[in-house]
């Protein structure tokens, strides 16, 4: 297994070399400059064009991309062109708060998605079946701005019962249960989403998995069908079940773009849209890469669950 986590990781040095580039190229071809955005109207165009050259900008790109590369090969991501802020700085202030939004919204998600899954398996083409599946749809369907905004105008405008947005109330404590009121909204938007898909996934593993022969001789040994459903079927399903969890790691951050935004979650997603509306380059190139690198240990974590949960599959 070791053997190959080591290649899996020299594997994933010429995709991430790859993702930089065409990273690195469709940020800088898209019209306008940071500089356009934060000038004085009054401002001439020569002291415009200076500014330019001492951010940089006007060098050809091939220059740019290797001096940004440079100082990342050196544990430098630069310094945001919007607040003049290491870029590492704003990236590690915005890590938790994601993680923990994105963390939470899975676990709940799949505690949703697994059991009802198993029911409606198990109640095949009864009332709890097609309930289950109406509802893992219009989890699918809904947007997550939608949504959003429905769970805000109901639970904290009409109701009153929760905040509308951010991750503490100003001038709170900051204690523990006041992030969990900031957090039930919006996990229960991302969460929607994850258990209305990953519904699917797992009735269809344990449709295909109930027909096997071993597990009529389980039943015929006189296994209770708890232990014949939960232990031998739900275990040889999971090979499915974990490769879209594992590929649902690196979505849930692109999801987290619009509910952060919508919730004024701290987040990476929020810190996306701000960077993007004032054209920030190194601090988008360095999102880029943490969402690359995110979908790297998505796929490496979901081959290494594979071992585990089916010991027949070996990497050596």
């Amino acid at each position: 297994m070791l053997s190959y986590i080591i290649k899996r990781f020299l594997v994933a040095i010429p995709v991430l070399f790859g993702v930089t580039v065409f990273n690195f190229l469709i940020i800088n071809l898209a019209p306008g400059n940071p500089v356009e955005l934060f000038v004085d109207p009054t401002m001439s165009q020569e002291m415009i064009e200076a500014r330019k050259a001492q951010l940089g900008l006007n060098d050809p790109l091939w220059m740019q991309y290797v001096s940004w590369l440079n100082h990342l090969l050196h544990g430098d991501l630069g310094f945001s062109l919007s607040n003049f802020t290491p870029v590492q700085h704003l990236i590690s202030e915005r890590l938790g708060p994601t993680f923990l939004l994105m963390g939470v919204s899975l676990l709940v998600g799949l505690l949703i998605a697994i059991p009802l899954g198993i029911l409606s398996a198990t109640k095949q083409y009864g009332k709890l079946d097609y309930l289950t599946t109406g509802a893992s749809f219009l989890g699918i369907s809904i947007p997550h701005f939608f949504l959003g905004l429905g769970l805000i105008y109901i639970f904290a405008l009409e109701l009153r019962l929760l905040p509308t947005g951010g991750m503490t109330t100003l001038g709170g404590d900051g204690g523990l249960w006041d992030k969990v009121k900031h957090l039930i909204l919006p996990v229960l938007v991302l969460s929607t989403g994850i258990a209305g898909k990953k519904v699917r996934y797992v009735r269809a593993s344990m449709l295909e998995i109930m027909g096997q022969d071993f597990l009529r001789t389980a039943r015929a040994k006189g296994l209770p069908e708890f232990v014949v459903t939960n232990k031998h079927a739900l275990r040889n399903a999971l090979i499915p079940i974990v490769t879209v969890v594992g590929l649902e790691i690196p979505m849930l951050l692109g999801g987290a773009v619009i509910t952060e935004q919508i919730f004024q979650w701290p987040g990476m997603g929020m810190l996306t849209i701000q960077s993007i509306m004032s054209r920030d380059y190194p601090t988008l190139m360095a999102l880029n890469l943490v969402a690359a690198l995110m979908v790297l240990a998505g796929n490496l974590f979901t081959d290494i669950v594979y071992s585990v949960a089916d010991p027949r599959i070996k990497y050596d």
